[in-house]
């Protein structure tokens, strides 16, 4: 079997519903009015951002003047983040050393600007949270903020974020979750959960790149960081990009209409995926929990590889060459010959030395691209 293209790295980016696509090129056709004008077609405009606000909200059972829109997941960190140090005067960040780097590369920048200290939590081998030390670090008398992605993008190992935000919320501490990963995967009910902030990305969800929103519990204090117009509640200044706002919406829209139909889908064909790896080699190792369907997202599979490391950097060249897209870690930094930072702070240096490989599915792949993706790793491990 000989396939052209079979695309595993969802976690990356998800292909556009054409539903989306179809709604998306009908706003640009018809409504280009400048919604902050006062005229008819602004006015057209900016019924159609609130609309889509207002929606989007009830998703999460919030109300609609808590959804900021920003350009993805790492401008609304940004914002939540340097906002929470920069105008809340937060004095300590909790945060952990397997974030995306849009936080981690973020903290760093915000202890040269404003000397705030930073504590990592501890994870174990399988890149699991340590509670216990997250609330031995949270005994303290400065401001903090707990910085904890509720998915990982790597290893796709699922934070109890119910319970740590409970814990902030006993020790005063203001919380922030980068849910990029599961903002239209999950459910999430933000006014059971008391959790100050969190982050989301069309484009993880079959939506457009470009546009993403962070929820901003009401009356938090944050302020702007970007200066200009009073647009996104005076938080995110700028004209708003309408068709990707209302792109963004229906894709979500659709995400959760289909949740339970698409998961199920998707969980049986993680646990084919599976299933089919441990036919290869005894010696497959999954990372993390991503071999579990309860303690990890039923998304991706992280796997180390018995190849031996003079053979294992032609891995992603020949899965490339026989047409399979996935990822040796996030896309951010599949561009770079340096090793995941997340394997590192959980891998031993044996399993680091092997070739590790993330395959991301969505309701789009199918049992057969599983099979011809199976057949192309047996002939290389095997070779």
């Amino acid at each position: 079997m000989v396939m052209n293209s079979v695309y595993f790295d969802n976690a990356a980016t998800t292909q556009i519903r054409n539903e989306v696509i179809d709604r998306m090129a009908e706003v640009m056709k018809l409504n280009y009015g400048n919604p902050s004008s006062t005229h008819a077609y602004g006015r057209q405009s900016k019924s159609l951002i609130e609309a889509s606000r207002k929606e989007i909200a009830s998703f999460f059972n919030v109300t609609s003047s808590e959804i900021i829109f920003t350009s993805g997941g790492t401008e609304a960190d940004n914002l939540v983040i340097r906002s929470a140090v920069k105008d809340l005067k937060v004095e300590e960040v909790i945060t952990s050393k397997i974030e995306h780097h849009a936080i981690l590369h973020l903290i760093d920048e915000l202890v040269i600007e404003y000397n705030v200290s930073v504590k990592y939590v501890n994870v174990d081998h399988k890149g699991d949270i340590n509670i216990a030390h997250l609330e031995q670090l949270l005994s303290s008398n400065k401001k903090q903020l707990v910085s904890l992605m509720h998915i990982n993008n790597e290893i796709g190992n699922k934070l109890d974020i119910v319970k740590v935000a409970s814990l902030c919320k006993t020790h005063d501490a203001l919380f922030h979750s980068d849910t990029v990963q599961s903002v239209g995967h999950y459910k999430l009910d933000l006014s059971a959960i008391p959790i100050d902030f969190i982050a989301a990305s069309a484009h993880k969800f079959h939506g457009p790149k470009g546009v993403g929103f962070a929820y901003v519990r009401k009356n938090s204090g944050l302020r702007a960081s970007i200066f200009g117009g009073e647009q996104e509640r005076g938080l995110r200044a700028g004209t708003e990009a309408i068709h990707n706002i209302v792109g963004l919406n229906e894709a979500l829209r659709l995400s959760y209409q289909n949740l339970d139909s698409e998961r199920s889908y998707i969980e049986n064909l993680k646990a084919y995926f599976i299933q089919q790896l441990k036919t290869i080699s005894d010696e497959i190792q999954f990372n993390g929990q991503s071999e579990s369907i309860e303690k990890s997202t039923y998304t991706l599979v992280n796997v180390c590889l018995p190849i031996a490391p003079e053979k294992a950097q032609m891995l992603q060249f020949q899965l490339d060459l026989k047409g399979i897209a996935c990822s040796k870690g996030s896309a951010c930094q599949s561009g770079s010959s340096q090793n995941s930072h997340v394997l590192t702070e959980i891998l031993d240096d044996e399993y680091l030395q092997r070739p590790s490989v993330r395959f991301s599915f969505s309701s789009y792949n199918t049992k057969e691209e599983v099979d011809y993706v199976i057949a192309v790793l047996k002939e290389f491990i095997k070779a």
